[in-house]
């Protein structure tokens, strides 16, 4: 062997052996649900490399519902993913014992998205009207899951709940089967027009805005990833707010990284339900006075004592085992949301 061919080979060994070192630690990540408007919150910063250029190769899949992301990750299947913190409370106040229980690490929906709808020929106006009527709403709904909380902070009577598919829950309401329905702001009102409603024939009482508090969708991690590679789950969040921070500033393009995973949205459609998410739960005034990613100790502590209560969950829910900030980029860095209009 020639020495330039050895010298040749050795380069090749070494550039190898920097590659191998360097090599982008897998991530997979759960959504709380399929492919639409708020999924660019993560589809972006894929699409953009900011998760490839800090040394992660991450794969976002679609999910069917928080709780079903919790238990994914809980079961170690996936190292991180975005779910309700009430699921994620539930799930460790019902499941004291279990080994490898999620954690939330971000705060992405500084309020719950749950609200009431109904049609204003229903002729309810207020949440007292409620009282006495037929609600409808599969049984895992994150707003009929809460309802006791929202019942009682508003004092309406006894209702009567009726399970449907989430397929169903809107054109069950239109039908008149039910009196009012729960279910995500963003993703009901749409489903209501698409169904032939006029956006000035629905009233909608959001939950955040007459008396519940409740932190909304979370960034969540298996402990097992927190304790074996910690780096990487910074590494993680910095990217996501990097992402994120495109996102606020230009939603519309954002949907494109949607419509990459999903080529069959409508993109009108899902830009409207990105603006509204981002409205309503991301850039919210409470979102805006606790700072972005981040919760109040005091909040999540009475958000835990009430789900414990709405949810009768089998233990009591404890808030310093459901949330840890140790993992957050700076405050500077997590300065992404703008200015309110």
């Amino acid at each position: 062997m020639t020495l330039s061919k050895l010298f040749r080979r050795v380069l090749l060994l070494q550039i190898a052996g920097v590659s191998l070192c360097h090599a982008a630690t897998p991530i997979k990540f759960q959504l709380d649900w399929r492919f639409e408007g708020p999924a660019a919150l993560f589809l972006q910063p894929v699409a953009k490399g900011y998760f490839k250029q800090a040394g992660l190769d991450v794969s976002v899949d679609a999910g069917n519902g928080s709780g079903g992301t919790v238990t994914r990750v809980a079961s170690g299947s996936y190292d991180l993913g975005f779910a309700d913190m009430a699921a994620l409370m539930e799930f460790h106040a019902n499941n004291p014992d279990a080994p490898n229980k999620p954690v939330a690490i971000m705060m992405v929906y500084n309020n719950t998205p749950a609200a009431a709808f109904a049609l204003k020929t229903s002729g309810i106006k207020a949440p007292a009207d409620l009282a006495g009527k037929k609600l409808g709403a599969p049984v895992f709904d994150a707003g009929r899951k809460a309802w006791p909380i929202f019942a009682k902070a508003n004092k309406v009577g006894a209702v009567t709940w009726t399970s449907m598919d989430p397929a169903l829950r809107e054109t069950m309401l239109v039908r008149g089967d039910v009196d009012a329905i729960t279910g995500f702001s963003f993703t009901s009102m749409l489903n209501l027009e698409a169904r032939g409603v006029k956006p000035q024939d629905i009233v909608v009482l959001p939950y955040s805005q007459y008396g519940v508090k409740l932190y909304g969708n979370a960034i969540i991690a298996s402990p097992r990833i927190l304790k074996e590679n910690p780096e990487a789950v910074k590494a993680f969040l910095l990217a996501f707010t990097k992402g994120i921070k495109d996102v606020l500033a230009n939603p519309d393009a954002s949907i494109e990284a949607v419509k990459a995973r999903d080529g069959i949205i409508n993109v009108e459609v899902e830009k409207r339900r990105l603006k509204m998410a981002i409205d309503q739960v991301v850039n919210s005034p409470d979102a805006r006075a606790e700072g972005f990613g981040q919760v109040k100790l005091p909040r999540l502590s009475l958000m835990a004592s009430q789900v414990a209560d709405a949810y009768s969950t089998k233990s009591r829910v404890n808030p310093d085992a459901v949330w840890t900030s140790a993992y957050l980029p700076s405050s500077a860095e997590l300065n992404v949301l703008p200015a309110k209009k």
